[in-house]
Parts: C-alpha cells; sequence; structure tokens
C-alpha cells in the first residue's frame, strides 16, 4: 500500500510539471467557458438538442485528452529509463500500475473538476446558472469517460514503446471509439440476421467506454426515448433506483479487467529483465 501510495504521489507531481497537463487544463477551461454561450442561447435542462451537442462536444474531447497524458506517461518510463531503475527495488509491479493509475486519474479529474468548477461560478456570476441535476450529470459523464479511458491509456503505454507509437495507437483508438463508432457499428450489424442484433449490440457497447458512459448519462437526462427499441431494456434498468449503483460496478469491472491486463504486461516484461 505504501509503495502505490509513494508512486501515485510521483505521478501527481510529474503530472503538474508536465505542460501537457497545464495545455488541457487551459484547453478544457476554454471549452468549460464556451458550455455558457450555449446555455446562455438554450437553458440546459434534461435532454435537449442542445444538450446532445455538448455531450458530443465532452466526447471528443476528453478521451482524446485522456489517452495522450496516461499513454505518455507509461512510455516515459520506459524512454528514461525509471522503470528500469524502479525495478531493481522492491516494488511490486501492481503497486506500480495501480499508483500509476491513482495518480494520473487525480491529476485528470483536478484538470476536469476545476473546468466545471470555473464554469459553474462564472454562470452563477452572470445570473444565468446551468440546472443542477444537468450539472452533475455532465460532471459524472466527464469522470467516467477519464477513468474508464485512462484504463485504456495505460494499456496503450504498457505495449507502445515510445511516445509515437502511443500517439499512433491513441488517436487510432479514440476515433474508431468516438467518431467512427456509429458507423463502425451499422455495418457490423447490418451484416448480420435480426436474432444477432441485439445481443451483440449489447456486447459491443459494453466494450466501448465512451458509450457505455454516453447511453447511461443520456438516459438520466431523459432522452432514452431516442435510443430506440434495441435499447429498452438499457433504459428500463437504467432508470431504476439501483440502476446507478450497477453502472458503477460496471465501470469499476471495466477498470479493474484493465488494470490486471496491464499488470500482466509489465510484470511479463520484468521477468524477462
Amino acid at each position: 500500500m505504501s509503495d502505490m501510495l509513494h508512486i501515485a504521489k510521483r505521478e501527481l507531481r510529474t503530472g503538474f510539471r508536465n505542460p501537457w497537463s497545464y495545455s488541457f487544463l487551459v484547453l478544457f477551461c476554454t471549452f468549460s467557458l464556451s458550455l455558457l454561450l450555449l446555455n446562455a442561447q438554450n437553458p440546459v435542462q434534461g435532454y435537449s438538442g442542445t444538450t446532445g451537442s455538448m455531450l458530443n462536444l465532452i466526447l471528443y474531447l476528453l478521451p482524446l485528452m485522456t489517452l495522450f497524458l496516461g499513454s505518455f506517461s507509461l512510455t516515459a518510463e520506459k524512454e528514461d529509463g525509471s522503470w528500469q531503475l524502479l525495478s531493481t527495488y522492491p516494488i511490486g509491479t501492481f503497486s506500480f500500475i495501480t499508483g500509476k493509475y491513482l495518480g494520473l486519474a487525480a491529476v485528470l479529474l483536478l484538470i476536469v473538476t476545476f473546468g466545471y468548477g470555473l464554469m459553474g461560478l462564472v454562470s452563477g456570476l452572470l445570473g444565468n446558472p446551468i440546472d443542477l441535476l444537468t450539472y452533475l450529470l455532465f460532471l459524472a459523464f466527464s469522470c467516467g469517460l477519464v477513468l474508464l479511458f485512462l484504463s485504456i491509456a495505460l494499456w496503450i503505454g504498457s505495449l507502445s514503446r515510445n511516445r509515437w507509437q502511443a500517439l499512433t495507437i491513441s488517436v487510432s483508438i479514440w476515433f474508431f471509439a468516438v467518431i467512427g463508432w456509429p458507423t463502425l457499428l451499422l455495418s457490423i450489424l447490418g451484416l448480420l440476421p435480426y436474432l444477432w442484433i441485439k445481443p451483440l449490440l449489447v456486447v459491443l457497447t459494453f466494450l466501448n467506454p465512451a458509450e457505455l458512459v454516453r447511453l447511461f448519462i443520456v438516459i438520466r437526462l431523459g432522452g432514452g426515448s431516442i435510443l430506440g427499441p434495441e435499447y429498452y431494456q438499457w433504459v428500463t434498468w437504467v432508470r431504476q433506483p439501483w440502476g446507478s449503483t450497477l453502472f458503477i460496478g460496471i465501470c469499476l469491472l471495466w477498470i479493474s479487467f484493465s488494470i490486471l491486463i496491464v499488470y500482466a504486461i509489465w510484470e511479463r516484461g520484468r521477468s524477462r529483465a
């Protein structure tokens, strides 16, 4: 436990010395303030065209930002020889990976909460506050994206030899998970018998954290009716009192499984060293 916390504190210090972190902080704050313009033109409450546009904007920015910072952090350990040095100390690989995840998560969540805090403060001062429930759901949406995509970023950093390779893989995964997902989904499901569509749709949704979090937030905002009959069961369980608890449990399983894969990759490399 002490090793894990030491790595997390080290990552937290390193993260705020990284110019990329401050670049993303400025970018996200600018983005957050731009959401106020949308709110001023059309007050944001529940699910609407404005809310959907805001969700899409967040979906474009946060996963890419998370993939970059997370994967670069691990590839930097390889490139500058820090991991080779740390592996000579009695630090467990699992403590190292978990500490990296916790430290990076703290950096990214601080960036997100600062941006939303600034947005809430400015909107309050201007006398045009965003609906509280909608505001909290947007914050939950952003935090969920960060935590899930960070686990993918660690996987990318584990498999990449350098930052350029991590950059290429990160952009590719971001493109297919966020930009190309609807086209990819339609092309795959269109080739299958009708009875296979619904179960495969569930499986593919669980494999894509961007779609998983987006569906949950859209339903919680009251926009479940736009998803179509294929998602009727999703709308049903998400609206249940235990729906949020179940969703959090799914996200924790997703993150835990990803961290175990990353641990196996690094442990295998450590045993060969």
